[in-house]
């Protein structure tokens, strides 16, 4: 037996995805993986071409002149072009090969299941990337997450990286993991549970301490002294 896959159509129906992935044959897989990463793509260059966090560039157009900021643009396009394939590709093949080490459970079943967490990513990505559009300004937390929350109670930015990578986006993901993984393996749950929240938590402290390289002032003085030559 074989079925279409649908990104859509299974995103509401994940029971009939699981039964399908259980039972039959996937066709046209590849493709939908091509048309969400084609998406991702397009959704961080616009970001970037929006102007979505390139405010560190400013000073160099303030102070360099036209040359020095249209050159920092060109690199930091590039820099989120790579940056975005290396997110979804991480995202992507990188767990689902970490969940295939973990539970045995087929890499090509595990594929389909961080399909669906890149995609809520995306989705998560877009819908904030809307309301900046809407709004006409951004902010450094994301407004879904309790990144806003711990900012008003945590000082150290640490923490606020920390929760602002923890949002309603995050435990549904988590649900669907811990959904698909019970359905293809006699692991116990609450020993499934708890290696996707590690899981979560270890991307979110690394995700957290990354964000407090000082990585703006590294790429302006890598962008000046390009240009300065």
């Amino acid at each position: 037996m074989i079925f279409d896959f649908r990104f859509w159509r299974y995103l509401a129906n994940q029971q009939e995805l699981i039964d399908n992935l259980g039972s039959a044959t996937m066709r046209d897989f590849k493709k939908r993986v091509w048309m969400v990463g084609l998406f991702g793509l397009l959704l961080f260059v616009t970001q970037e071409l929006w102007g979505m966090n390139t405010q560190h560039l400013t000073s160099l157009y303030a102070f360099g002149g036209n040359d020095p900021y249209t050159l920092a643009r060109l690199v930091s396009l590039v820099g989120i072009i790579l940056w975005a394939i290396l997110y979804m590709a991480f995202h992507f093949f990188g767990i689902a090969f970490l969940l295939n080490r973990i539970t045995g459970i087929e890499l090509s079943k595990l594929a389909v299941l961080q399909l669906y967490v890149v995609g809520i990513l995306l989705l998560e990505k877009a819908l904030l990337f809307f309301i900046f559009l809407m709004t006409g300004a951004t902010t450094p937390v994301s407004l879904f997450s309790f990144g806003p929350l711990a900012a008003t109670v945590f000082d150290h930015p640490f923490l606020v990286f920390f929760f602002n990578q923890l949002s309603i986006f995050t435990a549904l993901i988590i649900a669907l993991q811990v959904r698909f993984i019970r359905s293809f393996t006699e692991m116990n749950p609450r020993i499934i549970l708890l290696i996707i929240i590690a899981i979560h938590i270890v991307m979110t402290l690394i995700t957290a301490a990354v964000g407090l390289l000082p990585l703006e002032e590294w790429y302006g003085r890598f962008v000046e002294g390009g240009a300065g030559k």
